[in-house]
């Protein structure tokens, strides 16, 4: 379920450019305020900080007291990136990366990452990934795909179909942009004919970043199988009636690490998390619960 309300006016926010060891670069863009604890926003496939619930996040943050920084993967702040490689569901270097320059920067680490659909995924992966020596104090992750194959198979069917489509021409809108000034070894219009998720990361991400084909890819990324090794306070938040999967994707309670509070709830759709109001002017209560879970660390 996509939430139907206007979207919030965008906050005020300020960027920074951050130069990567490879030449590339990540854009930040950062709420106003300069007190309180710094938490580290990822948005999901095809996001920015202009998307819905980033938008939501930060404006809720400094009216709680926190700084809020989005930080754009690469190629999604408005201009292509400079390299060939772009982002994916299991790139967690430069997360890592942005995350260590900050803790520099800062008189103490930053208090926590909250990361959306694609960016739960990178989130989870780095969080098993790293265990207990990860450089920030908790971590949200909402609506994750958990298991990419079974992800992708289900955005071929039904009405996820829908979805699939409006994501993946967004990519083909993405990659003629990056074409233009970087070579894909892949022209616009084979890259325009690719339209399932399948099909786009066998012949795009898969070969970009390394992999032998989308089920490489899929099985190393996918964030399920790192849960396990999670060492600092993290909420998961899903929800059943996610139309982007099926509940088969999500952990059962063997699978968590000790410091994993994963939540369900019937009715939330894919980060939407709808209760009461109107179509107009509904009430989305995923911002008070993550606010509520980053008190206990700040």
């Amino acid at each position: 379920m996509w939430p139907l309300a206007v979207k919030p006016a965008h906050p005020v926010l300020k960027r920074e450019r951050i130069e990567l060891p490879d030449s590339d670069f990540i854009d930040l863009d950062w709420t106003t305020n300069n007190e309180g604890p710094l938490v580290i926003v990822m948005h999901g496939l095809e996001g920015s900080a202009n998307s819905h619930y980033a938008r939501r996040i930060m404006h809720a943050l400094p009216a709680h007291g926190m700084r809020g920084v989005v930080m754009h993967f690469r190629g999604r702040s408005g201009e292509p990136n400079r390299l060939a490689r772009a982002y994916h569901s299991g790139e967690t270097g430069d997360i890592n990366t942005v995350v260590n320059l900050l803790q520099k920067r800062e008189s103490k680490p930053p208090l926590a990452v909250i990361g959306y659909s694609l960016g739960g995924n990178v989130l989870l992966k780095w969080l098993g990934e790293l265990g207990s020596k990860v450089p920030v104090t908790s971590a949200v992750a909402v609506s994750v795909p958990f298991v990419l194959s079974d992800l992708a198979d289900h955005m071929c069917n039904g009405v996820a179909r829908l979805y699939q489509r409006y994501l993946v021409k967004s990519l083909h809108r993405t990659f003629a942009a990056k074409a233009a000034v970087v070579d894909l070894h892949l022209s616009v219009d084979e890259i325009s004919k690719l339209n399932s998720f399948w099909k786009f990361d066998d012949k795009v991400t898969a070969p970009i970043h390394g992999f032998k084909d989308a089920s490489d890819y899929y099985q190393q990324c996918s964030s399920r199988q790192y849960i396990k090794g999670i060492g600092i306070p993290t909420l998961v938040l899903q929800a059943r009636d996610d139309p982007f999967m099926t509940q088969a994707v999500i952990p059962s309670e063997e699978e968590l690490s000790e410091s994993v509070q994963l939540e369900l709830s019937d009715h939330g759709g894919h980060v939407g998390f709808i209760s009461g109001g109107t179509p107009w002017s509904p009430e989305y209560w995923l911002e008070r619960r993550i606010l509520s879970f980053l008190d206990r660390g700040a």
